[in-house]
């Protein structure tokens, strides 16, 4: 079975209100870096670079308008509405149609801190993958069987799916979220908080609230946007979709749809927007929900950040307190915020 790292995409209308935060860069940004923005050093704070967003196609337009955050902080926020695609890279494919396809033919699937290619051989040897005889997901001819309309897509996708769907790939198409935006509030300078919210799923992460896990009213799921406006979203449920023999592969680029949320990221694999830094850290790719700069996992030369905290964040002086993205294997970004996020304009 193949192994590698990484290889080498809509309803009637709906607006989804969500408080989020987003950074993307352009390949005409690609020598910019992010220490042009206003930096508050008492606190360690950079304040959110819009123009690093890809805005140009109209996929994402941005506004400034007044905000509460969670510690009740009455501040400005960047509104910023996209459209469920992203402008920088195609999406798909995800399933193969036959077990002879190449990995050119399918996606990704994140297991165990890897990154396979679903190609045909990965789909046929699933048996053996998972160590268990019920998973067959294709035919004598070899044909793999795939969710053809939006509604199987809607149906393979429900927490109670029907066993009419097991074995099937399921891939949900751009054509179904053509109509589909999605409006996101994000601080324009973050605000450092004494005690960090953790996410209820992440890497290494407790359940919503400070260090000691206590429960906080109306924590997002949400990581934050890419520059693109694509959503960093919290991880895939990966055990239901295999409890019910199904699979959901990701795209290349981390991605999948589904008609409620539309496209969005599960894992960063270098395929958005970023924004290349000129002292060789790693690069800007989004921004979290509390403001805070989402950067690549490595750097230039390819090293690993040594001193990050329990939400994958630290500290320096050009970009003041910012996140490190998680290994695209394990099915994460970050695994909590240190900064207020918005709750309502």
């Amino acid at each position: 079975m193949k192994n590698t790292l990484i290889k080498g995409a809509i309803i009637p209308a709906l607006i989804v209100i969500v408080v989020s935060f987003i950074s993307c860069s352009s390949d005409d940004n690609t020598n910019a870096t992010d220490t042009d923005t206003d930096t508050d050093t008492d606190s360690q704070v950079v304040a959110v670079d819009v123009t690093y967003f890809t805005t140009d196609s109209g996929s994402v337009t941005i506004t400034t308008v007044p905000c509460t955050l969670s510690d009740g902080t009455i501040t400005d926020c960047y509104q910023i509405v996209t459209s469920s695609a992203p402008s920088d890279h195609a999406m798909g494919p995800w399933c193969p149609d036959n077990i002879s396809d190449t990995s050119d033919n399918g996606g990704i699937w994140l297991e165990g801190g890897t990154v396979y290619d679903v190609d045909g051989a990965f789909i046929e040897n699933l048996a053996t993958f998972y160590n268990d005889d019920n998973w067959m997901m294709y035919d004598a001819n070899g044909d793999v069987y795939v969710t053809a309309t939006e509604d199987d897509c809607i149906n393979a996708a429900n927490p109670n799916v029907g066993e009419e769907y097991a074995n099937f790939c399921v891939e949900c198409l751009p054509s179904y979220i053509a109509d589909l935006t999605q409006t996101w509030l994000i601080p324009i300078t973050p605000v450092l908080q004494d005690e960090a919210v953790l996410f209820a799923t992440a890497g290494g992460a407790g359940g919503p609230g400070g260090p000691g896990g206590e429960p906080v009213d109306e924590v997002p799921s949400t990581r934050g946007l890419a520059l693109n406006g694509i959503e960093f979203s919290a991880p895939a449920p990966t055990d239901n979709i295999l409890a019910a023999y199904t699979l959901a592969p990701f795209d290349d680029a981390g991605g999948h749809i589904n008609v409620n949320q539309g496209y969005h990221y599960h894992a960063a694999t270098g395929f958005s927007t970023k924004i290349v830094q000129e002292d060789g850290h790693s690069a800007l790719i989004g921004y979290a929900l509390d403001g805070h700069g989402i950067f690549e996992l490595v750097d230039e030369a390819g090293n690993l950040p040594s001193d990050l905290d329990e939400l994958r964040g630290h500290t320096d002086d050009s970009r003041g307190y910012h996140y490190h993205v998680d290994e695209a294997g394990n099915n994460n970004f970050i695994n909590g915020l240190k900064g207020a996020y918005a709750i309502s304009e």
